[in-house]
């Protein structure tokens, strides 16, 4: 099976088809590559919180391509015209700005992704983005199949919900919960996870599925794990994230330490993790 075009996989996204991913932390492009040939449908590098230079960034994106996969960048923010231009560049399928509070940046971070003149992206050849078509193949086509996702993480982000949703040359609008529960002041309110489950998040996740929903603009969201996925699917989600690389190591690595204290334990030979793990 070919790897579909951007275009094309936001088309699938837009018919109803779900695409499964997860965040890139660990800074490591051999993480990247296997985690690429997983079956996930698309990786983001998190250049927002990860550690990690464009070098860094150019050797995870070719690792995900390597599998298949679609890459994005999650850049800095709406102002980040450096960061959102270096993804490209390198190769990423689109990338996802956070920190989105109106309408006005949702328009700048739009227009450092996309050329003239539907955006101000700067042309440039050779380039590992221009690698497989050369500079006419990708450059015309660039626009259309470039992702572009806005992260929905503040409460003036869905008080202004209706003219964000609106903005032209928006792909995704991608739902960070702990962000989103913090600025909304409900980690004061609630005993955590309460927050998640109350009804100002409710209300204010209904305002932003009905936004996106009149502009055909896709849902996306990050969850920790897969117990959720169910219901969001059901609220129309279909770009959803499960975490991210080094929640996979932790998750993993947990069940381990909880197998090997039940074998000690039945074998007479009692071993108990470290008191500094994390787990």
């Amino acid at each position: 099976m070919s790897t579909p075009s951007g275009a094309e996989f936001k088309e699938q996204l837009r018919n109803g088809a779900p695409k499964m991913g997860l965040f890139l932390n660990s800074a490591s492009p051999t993480v990247a590559e296997q985690l690429a040939h997983s079956g996930y449908d698309w990786l983001l590098v998190d250049a927002q919180h990860g550690p990690m230079g464009n070098e860094k960034l150019s050797a995870m994106l070719c690792a995900i391509a390597s599998g298949g996969a679609k890459s994005m960048v999650r850049v800095a923010g709406y102002s980040d015209r450096a960061g959102i231009q270096q993804a490209l560049d390198l190769g990423a399928d689109g990338v996802l700005v956070p920190y989105i509070n109106n309408a006005e940046e949702a328009r700048q971070a739009v227009s450092c992704c996309l050329y003239p003149t539907q955006g101000t992206r700067s042309v440039y050849f050779p380039q590992r983005s221009t690698n497989k078509a050369g500079l006419l193949g990708y450059v015309p086509n660039a626009n259309k199949n470039i992702i572009v996702a806005l992260q929905v993480e503040t409460a003036d982000c869905i008080k202004n919900m209706a003219e964000i949703a609106a903005v032209p040359g928006l792909d995704v609008l991608f739902l960070g919960q702990n962000d989103l529960c913090m600025s909304m002041g409900l980690f004061e309110t609630y005993e955590f996870p309460k927050m998640y489950f109350g009804p100002e998040i409710a209300a204010a996740t209904n305002t932003l599925i009905t936004e996106a929903k009149k502009n055909n603009v896709i849902l996306g969201l990050f969850l920790f794990g897969t117990s959720r996925v169910g219901e969001f699917l059901e609220k129309g989600f279909r770009f959803i994230s499960i975490g991210n690389d080094l929640h996979h190591v932790l998750t993993q690595t947990g069940e381990h330490v909880k197998a090997l204290e039940g074998i000690g334990a039945e074998k007479g030979t009692p071993w108990s993790p470290r008191p500094s793990a994390l787990l």
